[in-house]
């Protein structure tokens, strides 16, 4: 059975013989998926500025939450504020991670089902 890195090795090597032809009419732009680590809140600077050049990131905020649970939260309103003022988009991943998307691309949101129950009310 072959390993991930066997696969991803051999994915490389392909990748590197086949030439793209650029669109002659224009040129193509790329979107790229960078994973950081926010381990202080002086990165935050760092994080927007790759938000603003169209990068998609996806952020580990283990690093700074084991020093401080507050930074967490100062980051997380700080970089929901940053995303809401540029249109992009921000979603939590899990306990450890958050997406941050530049203002050309949208996470999807699985919208919660409605109860074919009515919802009970106080008497």
């Amino acid at each position: 059975m072959l390993s991930l890195i066997g696969i991803f090795q051999r994915s490389n090597k392909t990748r590197k013989k086949k030439t793209v032809k650029a669109n002659t009419k224009g040129t193509v732009n790329k979107t790229y998926l960078k994973a950081m680590s926010l381990r202080d809140l002086s990165e935050l600077d760092i994080v927007k500025s790759e938000v603003r050049s169209g990068k998609i990131l996806i952020l580990r905020i283990t690093p700074l939450a084991t020093k401080s649970i507050e930074d967490v939260k100062r980051a997380v309103n700080e970089l929901c504020e940053f995303v809401e003022s540029i249109g992009g988009d921000i979603a939590r991943l899990g306990e450890e991670r958050v997406a941050i998307c530049p203002p050309n691309v949208k996470i999807w949101r699985e919208k919660a089902p409605v109860p074919n129950k009515p919802i009970p009310t106080a008497a």
